[in-house]
């Protein structure tokens, strides 16, 4: 199975390293509050510094995720956002966005779209690459084959309790960089950044080539700054969408791209 190369998000991340610099990459619920304003905020996102962006796809079942984030997909799912119509709506926003798009998505949604149509718009529409919170490695060959057709970096995400063959598999259907999730249990704020991350990032740095972006948990800049010291990236979601929800209704984009400056440090 071939691995496509110069991807818009290896370049990203080698663009990131001939700077020394670490990235980081927010993540975003498409529909909240309304599709209409997710063009803004991704434009908002990227102003404020984020090096990549997670797009997600709102689920009616997101067992992944804490209640920051279900509340956005609830939101949306009540606002009539679709897989489609965020497809739809994609090649649009990207004209005023060029940091990398990953579509950040449960596996239901992507499967009955089905593989080869979802992966073959997806790319059309400027997505850069794809991440399926809920697929498993061990049954991903249909899913990855698909992506990989049309150009698509698929990401796949590790945990603290990934071993160390499940890592290097886990490596090998991935491509982009690889997503380290920094503790178990659901997204959502921390206060402080898990201790399992270190070890973690230590075993996949000896078993993975890819770049490694660090998640779950991160929600102030010194926090953003512990994780970019062991990792070539940061990944925030929870307070973003939590920064959306409390800040956009008054403040509209600007509000988000200021945080995000904030946040950046």
């Amino acid at each position: 199975m071939p691995i496509v190369s110069a991807s818009r998000i290896e370049a990203k991340f080698r663009d990131l390293r001939d700077r020394g610099r670490k990235g980081l990459v927010l993540y975003l619920t498409a529909g909240d509050p309304s599709l209409e304003a997710t063009g803004d905020l991704l434009a908002a996102l990227e102003r404020g510094g984020a090096d990549i962006i997670e797009l997600g796809v709102p689920f009616s079942d997101p067992l992944a995720d804490g209640p920051v984030i279900q509340r956005a997909s609830e939101r949306a799912v009540r606002g009539g956002a679709t897989l489609a119509r965020i497809l739809r709506a994609l090649p649009r926003w990207r004209e005023s966005v060029q940091a990398p798009i990953v579509l950040f998505s449960y596996y239901n949604p992507i499967l009955q779209y089905g593989l080869e149509r979802f992966a073959r718009e997806a790319s059309s529409a400027g997505a850069d690459g794809v991440l399926a919170v809920d697929l498993t490695p061990e049954e991903a060959e249909s899913y990855v084959a698909a992506a990989r057709a049309e150009g698509l970096d698929t990401v796949f995400l590790a945990a603290p309790t990934s071993t160390d063959e499940r890592l290097a598999l886990i490596s090998r259907v991935s491509t982009g960089f690889l997503y380290l999730i920094s503790r178990t249990g659901v997204t959502g704020e921390r206060e402080e950044i898990s201790a399992t991350l270190q070890p973690l990032v230590e075993r996949a740095q000896r078993l993975s080539p890819l770049p490694l972006a660090a998640g779950f948990g991160i929600s102030n800049p010194a926090q953003v700054r512990q994780v970019q010291a062991l990792a070539e990236a940061a990944v925030v979601g929870s307070a973003v969408v939590r920064a959306i929800e409390e800040r956009y209704p008054a403040g509209g984009a600007a509000a988000i791209e200021n945080w995000v400056r904030w946040l950046k440090g």
